[in-house]
């Protein structure tokens, strides 16, 4: 009979080898597998949605960029139309204008006078008269008084002359000190400016009432 071998009581039992410990993967099977799945889908969806995303605009020219190309003066053409209308005409010697009740026609223009009246009662010029002969037609439906002194004439340089009221009581026929003209008469008047002797008539600025807006036409 065989006797159990003796022990040696000073030694330590021997303890059974420990088991081998598992990844952290392999003891998360589930978590490892949706995490899988969840990278997956990710990967796909960027592989597979860019053609999706629209590409960006091109940066268009801001408004500043714009104007620095445009021709100057554009812009406040486009903000106004009426500055892309040509400024209409000015009427000439002939032409009737209309400026409140009266409408005006200048007929003629003498220029270089140097005495009106006689040899008795008569007005010599400081520099030259200049008397501007024209047609005055009511076109309102009350009398209006015409008074030559309400006009003005304009030079070459831009200066404007008042008309020499009593310069014109010598003319006899010149219709223009304070005459009545009633709703559609007409009177065939003078009006007489005194400017410089090397002053050249440019224009007329004439008026129904020394108050009305005026018109202008061109005798120059």
């Amino acid at each position: 009979m065989n006797q159990p071998a003796p022990t040696d009581p000073m030694s330590t039992p021997t303890e059974p080898a420990a088991a081998p410990r598992r990844s952290w993967f392999a003891r998360h099977k589930v978590l490892t597998t949706f995490g899988a799945l969840v990278v997956l889908v990710v990967v796909v969806g960027a592989l597979g949605g860019g053609g999706d995303t629209p590409a960006a605009a091109p940066a268009t020219a801001g408004a500043g960029e714009a104007g620095d190309t445009a021709a100057p003066g554009a812009e406040e053409a486009a903000a106004d139309p009426a500055a892309e209308e040509p400024a209409p005409p000015t009427a000439g010697i002939g032409t009737p204008v209309r400026d409140g009740k009266f409408e005006f026609t200048v007929t003629s223009i003498e220029a270089g006078v140097a005495h009106v009246g006689d040899d008795m009662f008569g007005k010599d010029a400081q520099g030259q008269f200049t008397l501007v002969h024209m047609t005055v037609t009511n076109i309102g439906d009350e009398a209006q008084y015409f008074d030559g002194s309400s006009q003005k004439l304009v030079d070459a340089q831009g200066r404007t002359h008042s008309a020499d009221g009593s310069a014109a009581i010598y003319l006899g026929d010149a219709e223009s000190f304070v005459n009545q003209i009633n709703p559609g008469n007409s009177v065939q008047g003078t009006v007489v400016f005194d400017i410089p002797a090397d002053a050249t008539p440019a224009s007329l600025e004439l008026h129904d009432s020394m108050f009305s807006g005026g018109v202008t036409v061109s005798v120059g």
